[in-house]
């Protein structure tokens, strides 16, 4: 993402997000440089919609409207799952997809395929990658 991109999308969230806390909105911001660079290195054509009321950042590929939720496992909150299923269903989703960011190489997957079963993410999900951000990699995991 190019730098003057990256300041006027800052800047919109500054200004739509003036109800967050500096926290909140710093959250924002990565979350909008997670998707960006997710969509950079996903190999397919992928238009974003929307990405600052929720954390599901809305998408479109191939003319269809998918949702996705990065996550950092190493800051866990939890979430309301059925609240998100309710988002996919007003926005008219047809996909919902899960993205475990990762900033070091993972040797394997075993903590996150826990992850999957514990909280049942196969059910709300239809597909679950582990991103490796500073390696440019996706890896599908469902």
């Amino acid at each position: 993402m190019e730098l003057a991109v990256f300041q006027e999308l800052t800047e919109e969230i500054t200004l739509e997000c003036f109800y967050m806390t500096e926290s909140q909105q710093e959250e924002k911001v990565i979350q909008l440089i997670d998707l960006h660079h997710f969509v950079e290195c996903y190999h397919s054509e992928i238009r974003i919609l929307s990405y600052i009321q929720h954390p599901i950042n809305i998408v479109e590929e191939n003319g269809v409207k998918k949702g996705i939720l990065f996550f950092d496992i190493k800051h866990f909150a939890p979430f309301d799952w059925n609240a998100f299923e309710e988002f996919k269903r007003r926005n008219h989703i047809k996909e919902l997809w899960f993205v475990f960011v990762e900033e070091d190489p993972i040797p394997d997957t075993l903590r996150h395929t826990d992850f999957i079963i514990e909280n049942s993410l196969e059910i709300f999900y239809d597909k679950i990658f582990v991103f490796n951000f500073f390696q440019s990699a996706i890896q599908s995991l469902k």
